[in-house]
């Protein structure tokens, strides 16, 4: 026994995003905004009041990750320790497969505002709702695409009472599972170019993150500049 129905509350979800919605949904790292359809991600950025030369992330899943990163064995092998075996969120971008349909399909704006250089940055093992979500939508070879439910530069939000409310009023369809796992890092994800081992941004789980990586496979990152002493 569950206490949500992910696969209908997933299907709820996308049949508002197949139709050209917006919703926003709860993840491990924090309340998202969501849409598949182009004109309705212009809508989130201006809800956000969002620069349009900032990058979208999009909702994944293992099934995207596979299909669409470029990845060799051993990158798939961190990615599969971290998010499967740890059960850890990660911000997972790698170079991408620019001709599968659900990618070759996004207008022009849009694809420029979701790859960067050749990549993709799909967040990763961020709870079954979202899992449910990405699968429905990468089926129809289509992803939900958008960022954290906040106002610009106000911060993740960890409940639906803490989104503001020109968000809310964007959205078609609000999702509430109240407080979020994460939330005492009280950052979003951890994103890391498994292309290049880089890190992109420092965020939830980098400690676990950073100890598996060093443990196991013997890579060394860069510490977090912003953790306390």
């Amino acid at each position: 026994m569950t206490i949500h129905n992910y696969e209908l509350d997933a299907r709820r979800v996308y049949d508002i995003l197949k139709n050209g919605g917006i919703s926003v949904i709860p993840s491990h790292v924090g309340y998202v905004v969501v849409a598949c359809d182009p004109d309705a991600i212009w809508r989130i950025f201006r809800a956000k009041k969002r620069k349009p030369e900032k990058l979208n992330a999009v909702c994944g899943c293992r099934e995207m990750h596979i299909a669409l990163h470029d990845l060799p064995d051993d990158r798939r092998a961190i990615v599969s320790a971290i998010t499967e075996e740890w059960d850890l969120p990660m911000g997972t971008a790698a170079k991408v497969h620019m001709d599968h349909p659900a990618i070759a399909s996004l207008p022009k704006d849009t694809l420029n505002q979701t790859t960067y250089d050749g990549t993709l940055a799909m967040l990763l093992n961020a709870g079954p709702l979202m899992d449910n979500i990405a699968r429905l939508a990468f089926n129809d070879n289509r992803m939900a695409i958008g960022s954290s439910a906040n106002v610009s530069l106000q911060g993740v939000k960890f409940r639906v009472s803490e989104i503001e409310q020109e968000i809310i009023d964007a959205a078609d369809i609000v999702i509430d599972y109240g407080l979020m796992r994460w939330n005492r890092y009280n950052h979003s994800s951890t994103m890391i170019n498994v292309s290049t081992m880089e890190v992109i941004r420092y965020g939830s789980c980098f400690d676990l993150i950073d100890n598996l990586l060093r443990n196991h496979f013997d890579i060394t990152l860069p510490p977090n500049p912003y953790e306390e002493e």
